[in-house]
């Protein structure tokens, strides 16, 4: 294996890891050789190199397989000269309010060029994060704190995110914005305590003027690390600073993540960023394929297209613009039209992965719509009349309309035993004989789902 196939390889991880894990985790990364079907890398901490090899080591090699290369086994570890070396000298301060490279004096992500507000295509599922967010980057009274974005893989939290740092980065140089994930919180934190460096690790998340924290859910179970996040989050919160955090679901709904973090998470602005309906998918190609042109000139699409993609590839939007990515490379290579037929041959794979399973997540969001209450109260504690019977509606479909179990299906509704579940299940199939309000909405619901 060459250095130039781990090159292609690294970025063919970054879209099954996501950006900011590559950033953290795999760009650091520096192959060295390739012996007996042993793949050794360079890593710059020996707690970087067993993090990679337990997170992130099957996905390696099921990469590196794909692209040809043989390895029964990876190495990660300090080579001798580069753990001999002295640390380099800090930089010089840098100018204030910039979202730099990630270096030992800077905790923040780079910002992806691609994300801004002028390539973020809204819709209805995704204006109130959308309007929540430009609200932040435009400054000035908010009358929340903080803003809480939450919602399944590829709908735009990050976006968002990188999006608001663009536009502060730009209109209001003068204030310090750190844009982080919640494993490179994490990362630094264990860092700092193993270094015994705990005051810089204070003074650089504490001194910001708005702190953003992409995916926070991966802080579940991570004790310590949420004890250091919670007197970060205070500190700047009764400072005036803004927070703005992002998930894969509602505060409430996170496990092992304390209820004291939660709670206050949850005391700002939290916007649900629902899947994107038909319509949003075909602007977003509609946008993508306007950025492509200027880079493949010439290429045609035929009509169909773009409503071809957004009906097959429903759940995910890092996935439809995946593939018209993978459309426009092909169609320049062969010097033809993307037609329907091609999209179908070219897509293939693509298109068998995406074909349509509903999930327990797609069936709250549907009922929470349905009876007008919000996703975090259905999922949430509360046992009021106006929050149990849509829940356990919603718990009626899970069961019948997904492979789960019941324990799986009470997790996704707040951690609930099983038993909870089946009482729901039995309740909704005696109303349905009964009521005939609920069986019109369940029968409504199905056919919704089943689309």
């Amino acid at each position: 294996m060459t250095n130039e196939i781990w090159v292609r390889v690294s970025e063919e991880l970054k879209q099954t890891v996501g950006a900011n894990n590559h950033t953290t985790w795999i760009a650091p990364l520096r192959f060295e050789e390739l012996v007996d079907g042993v793949a050794r890398f360079h890593v710059p901490t020996t707690f970087h190199g067993n993090y990679v090899l337990q997170n992130f080591g099957d996905q390696i090699l099921t990469q590196l397989a794909r692209a040809g290369i043989t390895v029964q086994r990876l190495i990660f570890a300090q080579s001798a000269n580069a753990a001999a070396a002295p640390r380099p000298a800090a930089p010089q301060q840098a100018a204030p309010a910039q979202i730099a490279e990630e270096d030992d004096a800077t905790p923040s992500a780079t910002l992806d060029p691609r994300f801004t507000f002028d390539r973020f295509v809204v819709g209805k599922p995704n204006e109130m994060a959308h309007a929540a967010a430009r609200r932040i980057a435009e400054g000035g009274s908010l009358g929340f704190n903080p803003l809480f974005l939450y919602g399944g893989v590829g709908l735009g939290k990050t976006h968002l995110m990188h999006a608001i740092g663009h536009e502060l980065k730009a209109s209001q140089p003068h204030l310090k914005v750190v844009l982080t994930s919640a494993e490179q919180f994490m990362y630094r934190f264990i860092t700092a305590l193993r270094d015994k460096r705990m005051m810089d690790f204070k003074q650089l998340f504490r001194s910001v003027d708005v702190l953003m924290v992409d995916d926070i859910q991966f802080l579940g179970g991570k004790d310590s690390t949420q004890e250091e996040f919670f007197h970060t989050f205070n500190a700047l919160i009764d400072a005036g600073k803004r927070i703005i955090i992002s998930a894969d679901r509602a505060p409430g709904a996170m496990k092992d993540v304390e209820e004291r973090i939660t709670s206050r998470m949850g005391s700002g602005l939290v916007v649900d960023l629902f899947p994107t309906d038909f319509e949003l998918r075909v602007g977003i190609l509609q946008a993508k394929a306007d950025y492509y042109r200027a880079q493949y000139p010439g290429i045609v699409v035929q009509p169909g297209v773009f409503e071809f993609l957004a009906q097959r590839i429903s759940n995910n939007v890092r996935v439809l613009e995946g593939a018209l990515t993978r459309l426009f490379a092909f169609a320049s290579l062969v010097g033809r039209e993307i037609s329907l037929e091609m999209t179908q041959d070219c897509l293939a794979d693509i298109l068998r992965a995406s074909d349509r399973k509903i999930t327990v997540e797609e069936i709250q969001r549907r009922v929470s719509e349905h009876y007008n209450i919000r996703l975090s109260d259905m999922i949430g504690p509360k046992r009021v009349r106006n929050y149990a019977r849509p829940r356990q509606v919603a718990m009626y479909l899970s069961k019948k309309l997904t492979s789960r179990s019941l324990p799986e299906i009470g997790r996704r509704f707040g951690g609930r035993d099983h038993t909870t579940v089946m009482h729901g299940v039995r309740k909704i199939e005696e109303l349905k004989s009964t009521d005939s309000q609920i069986a019109d909405d369940i029968e409504l619901l199905r056919r919704a789902l089943e689309e």
